[in-house]
């Protein structure tokens, strides 16, 4: 399966999100996976499979436990294939850095003014019963 295939789902790129942080139990994942997605356990268990046998994941024994962490030689050539179009937005983000520094600039600059009141709301004083 491509490397953007693999990508493409939703899914398989929130599992890569939740290893980013290190390795995880494949019940930690599902559970996560169930939760916000609202699929099967099975369902999760054939995204770990495309994972694993895509080469973005590996998996480890711990017990009874199947812990699953992320490998980097797929996306490096993801980030490898992207990298040819960098160039296209690269210039733009500067761009925009610019603008937001000549901003934050322009508002630093700027004299503070006063902070108006809020009008008080007026209220009758209450009459005593007779």
């Amino acid at each position: 399966m491509h490397a953007f295939d693999v990508l493409g789902d939703p899914v398989r790129r929130r599992i890569l999100e939740l290893l980013a942080d290190g390795e995880q139990p494949s019940g930690r994942l599902a559970e996560a996976i169930r939760a916000e997605f609202g699929i099967s356990q099975p369902a999760v268990s054939q995204h770990l499979k495309v994972l694993r046998e895509s080469g973005f994941t590996s998996v480890r024994a711990d017990g009874a436990r199947r812990l699953y962490a992320v490998q980097p030689g797929p996306l490096e050539e993801v980030d490898a294939w992207v990298a040819q179009f960098r160039g296209f937005w690269a210039q733009r983000l500067d761009a925009l850095g610019t603008e937001l520094a000549r901003g934050r600039r322009e508002r630093s600059d700027r004299p503070e003014r006063p902070k108006t009141q809020q009008p008080t709301r007026r209220t009758r004083p209450r009459r005593s019963a007779p």
